[in-house]
């Protein structure tokens, strides 16, 4: 009979222990030294390190001058989505550092904290334009957060058992694939 209790025991703890889990590729996020309205566009990657889907619920900035918007599907497990954050860079002034709260359902961090570090000064130097290589990383970015979604979509359609909407999305991630492929061997060539 202890056996069997410690049996489920075991059983018990294992199925607790098995959930989302958020972490972030940095919680400081540092612009540097910007001039002036420019651009104040970043973004925070987060993954879902646990066996479940993470949901966001929620991101809250401590102030007004920083404008977040983030992955509103649910991120599956090993896969990644991200918190973009606009900074208002017409706010000239020191070094600042803003607070953003993060709520999942993570059960460990239902609230994470993260910062982003901003200096607006009109001294700072003129942002170097971006090369072909960088433009081709940012197209290759999106392709697989479009997948991501689509990813999403099928375990969804899969769930309900919709074949009809399952074999679409299928077919569409297949295209998907072979595009982000094709800008990967594109980026290569770029050096």
């Amino acid at each position: 009979m202890k056996k069997l209790l410690a049996g489920f025991a075991v059983v018990g703890t294992f199925f607790l222990a098995s959930a989302q889990s958020i972490s972030f590729d940095q919680t400081v996020l540092d612009y540097g030294k910007v001039k002036p309205g420019s651009d104040g566009n970043r973004k925070f990657i987060v993954k879902n390190t646990g066996d479940k889907p993470l949901i966001i619920s929620n991101v809250r900035p401590s102030c007004g001058c920083t404008t977040p918007d983030w992955t509103k599907d649910p991120i599956l497990p090993g896969k990644t989505g991200e918190i973009k954050v606009h900074y208002n860079t017409n706010i000239v002034g020191p070094v600042t550092t803003k607070l953003i709260e993060v709520f999942s359902n993570d059960p460990e961090n239902q609230r994470s904290v993260v910062h982003i570090k901003v200096h607006v000064d009109q001294n700072a130097p003129d942002p170097k334009p971006l090369t072909a290589a960088e433009k081709k990383k940012i197209e290759i970015d999106a392709k697989a957060e479009e997948i991501s979604k689509v990813e999403t979509q099928i375990q969804a359609a899969a769930e309900s058992k919709d074949k009809t909407q399952l074999k679409a999305l299928k077919k569409n991630l297949k295209t998907l694939n072979k595009d982000l492929k094709a800008l990967n061997t594109e980026l290569k060539t770029l050096g």
